[in-house]
């Protein structure tokens, strides 16, 4: 098996495996339950408007993104995790790409292209970067979700 981003010669990073959701916590971090044990997962490659951070205000269209999150995965909610590089952040959250188990959609990607994210590139965790940065830009021109209603990421409430 080939991971996503690897040349067919290249060590495939090790990849996740099938969980059920548990619960969201915001628009780019999920709790769910693989093997036996309950996980934080941090979505790889994108990042949504702060709605709980201990440090930094709640950001615009951070509630809408959260709550498109609950609604793509709902408790109870299959899903498939694959890995990229590193396992763990150094909040000691999983680091994976979520995709709905029934049927296949790639969740981080879903929330890049309906505006709810953006990017957020850490190398060496990186095997979707130009396909989500191309889907932001899209996003971006066509003013959809974060982009047309608070013109860009990382706007505070006011």
């Amino acid at each position: 098996v080939v991971a996503a981003g690897c040349s067919p010669g290249a060590a495939a990073p090790p990849t996740g495996g099938a969980a059920t959701v548990v619960s969201v916590t915001d628009g780019d971090t999920i709790d769910v339950e693989l093997g036996g044990e309950e996980e934080s997962i941090r979505l790889l490659g994108i990042d949504t408007p702060e709605t709980h951070h201990p440090t930094k205000p709640v950001e615009c269209f951070g509630a809408e993104a959260s709550a498109q999150t609950a609604a793509l995965l709902p408790p109870g909610t299959e899903v498939r995790l694959v890995r990229d590089v590193e396992a763990r952040d150094r909040y000691g959250r999983l680091l994976a790409y979520v995709y709905r188990a029934d049927d296949g959609l790639f969740v981080n990607r879903a929330l890049v292209t309906d505006g709810f994210a953006t990017t957020l590139d850490i190398a060496p965790n990186d095997a979707h970067a130009a396909e989500l940065a191309r889907l932001v830009s899209e996003a971006r021109a066509e003013g959809r979700g974060l982009w047309g209603a608070c013109g860009g990421p990382d706007v505070p409430v006011r």
